[in-house]
């Protein structure tokens, strides 16, 4: 017996010290307990989250250690072909071939990344050494002379942490600043780079904070310590050692000291809705733990008093969920609680912030900064005031030209060999210059991207009745005003905005546009005031560069319209104008007389697949005109809609009773049972009781417009459907959803939200108050992250088509049910 106990007791010990040093685990990345070091797993290196990545203390600190051929690379720079992970257990090493260039990336046109004539491959060997790792670049070929001073490895810092924090490179030392300061120097080539802000042999990140604090040794050439945001305004701090003349096996060695907490464990986290529950919903509040924690503790609900202070109304242990992606959850459910008031959650030393519960939780504050700010923000070819703010001034008055053809834009369009319309490339396309809102935070204008807005406040028009008037918009002089009624209901004037530039673009085209952009990068990234990305006078080809009328100039900056042929995209532009013809009837009958119209004409155009965008789309035409003939499409297609069940279903189900076909309906009943029981399952695979795609991107948008659909299948199939799904949605996108950071993704919604987003005015690390971002996005392969940096296009960026609205739309549907 005491030899057993002796043999567990060595068991025990071993393992204790086993997981204080690096290993790698079964997900093939090295582990310890409070460091990570992932090695090629994530695959996006233009959105810093890609090479070797570290995560210290519970937080990602650095990204994209690779091989790189500029001192602080952005978003368009060549990157390696990236070749399969090798695991050596035997050697606790990592290893990955890369090769330079990875053309695939390429594209002719306007596509910026030119990969220059350097033809090399390596290997990056990450090993494992107690609580450290080194990094060693093998090449299998020395560099050209040519490239020397060129090509080095770089590692970037996430720069938000080190502001203000100290850092030492052997004998000197400093503070990371808030902005890039110089100076700059010039290259071999005579292009301005960063000047080093320090170089050595050993830097020393942090010193001031120990969960921080980290070593980088480097056994060759120099580290340099660089600032990325000089050219690229959301760059990281890098640290950087160039190859050396004639380097092959171990060109590059460094040895990484993170400094690691003793016995660290993630912090606990509680994650509700961060504006509050209605009396009679449920009300559960899940709580994160470290999946080594085993000190389980209670949970306490605090009702804050209207004299101050806090009573506690309900204390226990939650009840286990299970494991998750990396950590451990547990649910405490206090549905029974239905005192109207403010309430907080507290586990341990973790407090949420406040939330309240009552009836009119969802009454003032939380769709409504959708429609009385972003929607106004984002509208183009207006200007934007607000009190004694411009948001922006009158813009894009000049577009559009013709896109020239053969061209492959760098933000994803494409012109073919022909413009499909009677323009010719570089010609200017009258009509363009109206309507719209700007997409995301590059200021253009997608047919989809508005099709889907007007779609979704015409259903939320239509299902909620919003009257609600806070803004003048005034077509006539493009002016609008945010906080000054005009007696016409904002959701209205918005989807006649929209619709202006999709019926512009057709009446004016011949044909739907695909999309208005600029064609330069430098207008691409800009980031400021709309109307400075062109000069708003038309582009005239007689006139010189700088040569200029009162209405025309010679300077090529007019944004460029593009065109195709995309089943897809104009099937939404359909389903988005018949639905608009619906709302806007006896708002402004000649425009809901053109956009009927013209869905009309777009939906009898021959075109094949994209059956889902089509039996959408034949949807709102049946409800806007009750002709037949789109009832009878809609039953043809029985086979398509039963087999794309999921992206249909709730749209037919809206007009099931109107087709009132007995074997129709039965046929389809049996997929909607499928349906539900997919969904169910899909639901409780995570302990936030929605369906969770894990991707880079994060999923919000996605839960948001599956919430949006069990809306339409909870009210016309209540049977088989409960209004759960949608609930749990919108609790997810007010902060009920993993991670260490708990905001709302609505900024300026509920007690703590998304307060730094990528949209029009990131560069001042601001927000657009009712803008709706991404949410949280994974570290694959298992950790949740929402950074609260502007420049997360894959966590913080606004869109539209998808974002705000959609949210604006869950909202007012919760608001509906729960009443």
């Amino acid at each position: 017996m005491k030899n057993l106990l002796l043999f567990l007791f060595s068991i025990t010990i071993l393992n204790s010290l086993s997981a204080q040093k690096l290993s790698i685990n079964n997900d093939e990345y090295f582990e310890m307990q409070g460091l990570n070091v992932m090695v090629f797993y994530d695959i996006y290196p233009e959105g810093h989250q890609g090479a070797i990545g570290i995560i210290q203390n519970g937080t990602r600190v650095a990204t994209n250690g690779d091989i790189r051929l500029e001192p602080t690379p952005g978003q368009w720079q060549p990157t390696p072909k990236v070749g399969e992970r090798e695991l050596f257990p035997e050697n606790n090493e990592i290893r990955v071939k890369c090769t330079f260039p990875d053309e695939s990336k390429n594209a002719k046109g306007f596509n910026p990344i030119n990969y220059p004539d350097l033809n090399f491959s390596y290997n990056v060997r990450v090993l494992g050494e107690g609580k450290s790792f080194r990094i060693i670049v093998d090449l299998e070929n020395p560099l050209p002379d040519e490239w020397i001073g060129k090509v080095g490895f770089n590692l970037e810092l996430f720069p938000a942490m080190l502001f203000g924090k100290s850092w030492y490179m052997d004998d000197k030392s400093g503070i990371f600043p808030l902005q890039a300061n110089g100076p700059m120097q010039k290259d071999r080539d005579g292009n301005w780079q960063a000047f080093p802000i320090a170089t050595g042999k050993k830097l020393t990140i942090a010193p001031d904070v120990s969960s921080q604090t980290m070593i980088i040794t480097s056994s060759k050439s120099e580290l340099q310590l660089l600032d990325g945001r000089f050219y690229h305004n959301n760059g990281w701090f890098v640290v950087r050692s160039e190859v050396m003349a004639g380097a092959t096996k171990n060109a590059i060695e460094w040895l990484v000291e993170p400094n690691v907490v003793e016995g660290f464990k993630q912090s606990p986290v509680v994650h509700v809705s961060q504006v509050g529950y209605y009396p009679k919903q449920q009300k559960i509040a899940t709580v994160e733990l470290d999946k080594m924690e085993t000190d389980i503790g209670e949970v306490s609900l605090l009702r804050l008093s209207e004299n101050g202070g806090f009573k506690i109304v309900k204390n226990e242990i939650p009840k286990k969920w299970g494991k998750y992606l990396r950590f451990n959850y547990y649910q405490f459910n206090f549905s029974e609680i239905e005192k109207p008031g403010i309430y907080q959650v507290q586990y341990k030393n973790f407090k949420t912030e406040p939330f309240k519960i009552d009836t009119d939780i969802y009454e003032r504050h939380v769709w409504q900064p959708t429609l009385e700010y972003f929607l106004p923000v984002q509208m183009c070819h207006m200007r934007i005031n607000e009190g004694y703010r411009v948001w922006h001034d009158l813009c894009h008055t000049d577009d559009a030209l013709m896109a020239p053809v053969d061209t492959n834009h760098f933000d994803g369009y494409k012109q073919g060999p022909s413009t499909l319309t009677k323009y010719k490339p570089l010609e200017q396309v009258p009509g363009l210059n109206v309507g719209g809102w700007h997409d995301a935070g590059d200021y253009d204008l997608r047919v989809e991207s508005q099709a889907g807005t007007v779609w979704t406040l015409a259903m939320a028009y239509e299902q909620f009745g919003v009257e609600w008037d806070q803004t003048t918009i005034d077509q006539v002089n493009s002016l609008v005003e945010i906080h000054l009624p005009d007696g016409k209901p904002d959701v209205l004037q918005q989807i006649e905005h929209g619709v202006l530039t999709i019926l512009g673009g057709y009446e004016n085209l011949g044909r739907l546009y695909r999309g208005i952009i600029c064609s330069d990068l430098r207008q691409y990234v800009m980031l400021g005031d709309a109307t400075s990305m062109t000069d708003d006078l038309k582009y005239n080809p007689a006139l010189a560069e700088n040569e200029k009328t009162g209405t025309e100039s010679g300077k090529l900056d007019d944004r460029l319209v593009f065109t195709e042929s995309h089943a897809g995209h104009e099937y939404k532009a359909i389903e988005g104008l018949a639905a608009a013809a619906r709302v806007l009837e006896g708002y402004n009958n000649e425009l809901a007389t053109r956009c009927l119209n013209t869905a009309m004409v777009l939906y009898d155009q021959k075109r094949d697949g994209a059956y889902s965008a089509k039996i959408n789309a034949t949807v709102e035409l049946l409800l806007s005109t009750r002709l037949k003939k789109y009832g009878n499409e809609l039953i043809s297609m029985q086979e398509q809609i039963i087999s794309n069940i999921g992206s249909t279903g709730w749209s037919v189900s809206r007009v099931l009773k109107t087709l009132n076909d007995t074997e129709f309906n039965d046929e389809l009943l049996k997929a909607y049972k499928k349906l539900h029981v997919k969904l169910d399952k899909e639901q409780n695979e995570n302990p936030f009781g929605v369906p969770y795609n894990i991707r880079i991107w994060g999923d919000g948008w996605g839960i948001q417009r599956l919430g949006m659909q069990q809306y339409f299948l909870h009210k016309n199939i209540p049977e088989l459907f409960e209004k759960d799904l949608l609930l749990n949605a919108l609790n997810f996108i007010l902060g009920n959803h993993p991670g260490e950071n708990t905001s709302s993704f609505a900024s300026g919604v509920g007690s703590r939200s998304i307060t730094q987003g990528y949209g029009v005015n990131r560069a001042d690390r601001s927000f657009i108050p009712g803008g709706v971002a991404s949410g949280t996005g994974i570290i694959r392969p298992d950790f949740p992250e929402l950074k609260e940096w502007p420049y997360f296009w894959q966590q913080t960026e606004y869109v539209m088509g998808g974002g705000a609205t959609n949210f604006m739309f869950l909202v007012l549907a919760a608001d509906n049910l729960l009443k």
